[in-house]
């Protein structure tokens, strides 16, 4: 999944940002507040981190325009700005989490999933359906009770679905969530995956849409046979 990094110091920035990408996430790195809201406008996040005291435009601003608009992205705020002042305005203007520097890498990894289950309109770390679920936590699905671990990308993809059970997702909108600024894109890279992701979960679960995308069925059937591997050339997810 992708993530919003707004962070103006360099040392902090590429720390966490490899860090972030060790773990799984693709990472934009921003590092002043007019960058970042550019990048919240044309981008498609699971999560925005958001210093506050950044060069040309603050953090506060940055949240409070955001939501002003009516964008959704979860925001944890990462500051040395540790006065109640500052945290309740931080989330008085629409923060969904508030978190002091410094802090463990692993609490941080925690508070994002929580702030992303919670706008996924889930308390706990399973979304889907009973036929299929995804873990938020160790990115595991379960297809009609037979877990398997998934990749990033793998996982990503099956989010962004799950998020909308029912809807189109258009390739651009797949790339924009799986894939960072940087990272090359072939074009059939959506393709192969969800190609991969058939033979996991069954040939039914991802669905084509021919000429605008794919979606994933609100309640997918566990009555059939899981897919096996497409032996047929020519072969289009």
């Amino acid at each position: 999944m992708r993530v919003l990094l707004v962070e103006d110091d360099e040392m902090i920035g590429q720390s966490l940002k490899q860090a972030l990408g060790s773990a799984g996430w693709s990472v934009d790195w921003v590092k002043d507040g007019l960058l970042a809201q550019s990048a919240l406008a044309d981008g498609d996040y699971a999560c925005m981190l958001l210093d506050l005291g950044l060069p040309r435009r603050d953090g506060m601003e940055v949240l409070r325009q955001a939501r002003a608009e009516g964008d959704r992205t979860p925001v944890v705020v990462l500051t040395a700005r540790d006065s109640v002042d500052a945290r309740v305005t931080g989330l008085d203007f629409g923060a969904d989490d508030y978190l002091v520097k410094p802090y463990e890498l692993q609490e941080l990894l925690a508070r994002m999933r929580a702030v992303i289950r919670r706008r996924d309109g889930s308390a706990h770390s399973l979304i889907g359906s009973s036929a299929l679920q995804l873990d938020l936590t160790t990115r595991e699905v379960q297809v009609d009770g037979e877990r398997s671990q998934l990749s990033a990308r793998e996982f990503a993809l099956l989010h962004a679905l799950l998020e909308r059970p029912g809807a189109i997702l258009s390739r651009s909108q797949l790339e924009n969530r799986i894939y960072g600024w940087g990272e090359e894109v072939t074009s059939n890279a959506v393709d192969v995956l969800i190609h991969v992701m058939r033979r996991k979960l069954g040939s039914e679960a991802i669905r084509n849409v021919r000429g605008l995308g794919w979606r994933i069925a609100a309640a997918p059937s566990s009555a059939g046979p899981r897919a096996q591997p497409a032996t047929a050339a020519g072969h289009t997810p």
